[in-house]
């Protein structure tokens, strides 16, 4: 047990590794959500715990779990300790770590949400749901990202709040990365700046949406439930679209990065304004685009990202060609072959891909790993997703956008 400090409600609580759990009374789903990951971003544990409270077992069906992150980050209000948890989550790092005699602390922290994690597939039923909360350093507005699995988009299209895809082709081991390796449903929510109070709001606004989306709970049940749906709605000014990762600023280990004053996630950029400072030298914004988490703290290696909006014809074509898997013709093409079928992974000959549109890969599914000089590895998560688990839910049945 720890003691996790909340700047905004100047309030001290303890916490433990499991938060909680409802079992409800009746059968029903797996709901999982993780909270403090990151040491410095305490709003998910308390607002968790306060969601939590307001539930009675009586009205769940199927069973609730909240796990605490990183405890000796979360105990001293830091990002991590040795190394970034979470860009752990890759199985052959977790395959290494299992290996070693001398752990570091954060890598003590990750076998032990690994084996809760592969505990909680082990003794409950399906279908299951992965929910990670999180904050960022600058303002922002509310957001979910998920990777770019048609379950997740059907999912998360029922929250009133932009959704970013294609973020895994730029972080390599994000625990929610890992979990839809397995096939399952997993989002992750960004509730607003770290120490900001509206942040604990919107990530309890969000849990009490995705528990009645998810079939847990009833929306009579939920306390306020139309509250929290107009307060994501109005925190994240009515932008309901989805956005697409396109750069991010990678800081080397050594570099001294500072982002300049003001910028705030979602804003509007041009190409040629300063952004960042870096080894004192102007960093410019390479393209027009918007905004995305620029760092405003000390640890972190992503600097800031650059997003931009996709149409709505984009989604629609892709979510087609996946689902009479089209990519099955790729190996067809001069310098692609399949490292694994089952997996959707391919191997890419580097020489070649430069007459082969990214965009493409994107529309059906893939996302590119660079896996040594001369090769591209592409993942696809349709392949890997286990959509049958969630056909009979009535959220991905619904032509509607929300699960009110």
């Amino acid at each position: 047990m720890v003691n996790v400090y909340s700047k905004a409600l100047k309030k001290t609580i303890q916490v433990e590794r499991l938060i909680g759990r409802v079992q409800g009374v009746n059968p029903g789903p797996t709901f999982v959500v993780f909270a403090g990951i990151h040491g410095n971003e305490t709003a998910g544990v308390f607002a968790v715990r306060e969601v939590l409270n307001t539930i009675n077992s009586e009205t769940v069906s199927g069973t609730i779990y909240a796990i605490a992150g990183n405890l000796k980050a979360l105990e001293q209000n830091q990002r991590f300790i040795d190394s970034d948890l979470n860009r752990l989550w890759t199985p052959e790092y977790i395959a290494s770590v299992r290996k070693k005699a001398d752990l570091n602390t954060d890598e003590k922290e990750l076998l032990v949400l690994f084996d809760i994690l592969n505990t909680i597939l082990t003794d409950n039923e399906p279908p299951f749901y992965f929910i990670d909360l999180h904050t960022t350093s600058s303002k922002t507005l509310p957001f979910i990202t998920i990777n770019d699995a048609l379950i997740n988009r059907k999912f998360s299209k029922h929250f009133p709040v932009p959704i970013v895809l294609g973020i895994e082709e730029y972080l390599n081991g994000p625990l929610l990365s890992y979990i839809n390796q397995l096939g399952y449903v997993s989002l992750g929510f960004e509730s607003g700046q770290h120490d900001a109070a509206a942040a604990i709001d919107n990530s309890m606004a969000f849990l009490n949406l995705a528990l009645v989306c998810a079939g847990l709970i009833k929306r009579e049940s939920v306390r306020d439930f139309e509250a929290s749906y107009n307060l994501l709605r109005t925190q994240s000014e009515n932008t309901e679209s989805f956005l697409e990762v396109i750069h991010l600023h990678k800081i080397a280990p050594k570099d001294h990065f500072k982002m300049l004053n003001g910028f705030k996630s979602f804003q509007a950029i041009k190409k040629g304004i300063p952004l960042a400072v870096s080894n004192g030298a102007n960093i410019f914004s390479k393209r027009n685009g918007i905004i995305f988490m620029p760092l405003y703290q000390k640890q972190g290696s992503e600097g800031f990202f650059i997003i931009r909006t996709i149409k709505p014809f984009f989604l629609r074509l892709s979510a087609f060609l996946r689902r009479i898997k089209v990519d099955g013709l790729l190996v067809a093409l001069p310098g692609i072959t399949w490292l694994n079928k089952a997996e959707g992974t391919l191997r890419v000959n580097l020489k070649v891909t430069k007459f082969y549109a990214k965009s493409i890969f994107h529309l059906l599914g893939y996302r590119s790993r660079y896996t040594n000089k001369t090769h591209l590895k592409l993942n696809n998560r349709e392949r890997v997703a286990k959509t049958y688990m969630y056909k009979k839910e009535e959220w991905y049945r619904r032509l509607g956008a929300t699960c009110k």
